[in-house]
């Protein structure tokens, strides 16, 4: 793994170093990385069962529902990062970036933009723009249903939940776990 970062980097720069700095441990150690950084720990996958959530789980590559082990793999290079999820011998790539203060995240063919905001101890991304194949806008109404939380647990260890559902769809996908960021 790479040293901490010197310079400014994605989520500090969108967050503030005010909001940013006063974090637990474990959110800015996997924050802060630059170069390739690889975390491990355990995730709880939930899907949704109707075909439309199915497709559009399909469309943005989400992971099949199980428990077990998970991998992370962050590559941050000049205010840009590439994530990879290895979950159960699926990878789930993104790709993300700041823009109109935003954290952009390009998932499968859906980018959505997300506003960042943290009460001390977590940060909480909403939905706040959704486009597909980085044209079609999509009413961000429909996405009231995603979001994710960063938190850390008393055990020290990273902590993570993300929950998508949409209307007429359903539930798409709901995972929850830990890693490892010491």
């Amino acid at each position: 793994m790479s040293d901490l970062a010197s310079t400014e980097t994605l989520f500090r720069r969108l967050l503030g170093a005010d909001r940013f700095d006063t974090l637990p441990a474990p959110l800015r150690t996997l924050h802060l990385r630059a170069g390739r950084a690889v975390w491990r720990g355990e995730v709880e996958v939930t899907r949704g069962t109707g075909a439309l959530s199915r497709l559009c789980a399909w469309a943005t590559r989400l992971p099949r529902a199980g428990h077990g082990p998970i991998e992370v793999e962050i590559v941050a290079s000049d205010g840009r990062e590439q994530w990879t999820r290895h979950i159960d011998g699926h990878a789930m790539r993104s790709r993300l970036w700041a823009g109109d203060g935003l954290l952009n995240e390009r998932l499968g063919l859906v980018t959505f933009a997300f506003a960042l905001s943290s009460g001390g101890d977590d940060i909480v991304w909403t939905v706040a723009r959704v486009r597909v194949l980085g044209l079609l806008p999509l009413p961000v109404a429909w996405f009231s249903g995603v979001h994710a939380c960063e938190s850390a647990g008393d055990d020290g260890r990273y902590r993570f939940e993300v929950v998508a559902a949409l209307p007429l769809a359903g539930p798409l996908v709901h995972y929850r776990g830990w890693l490892a960021v010491a």
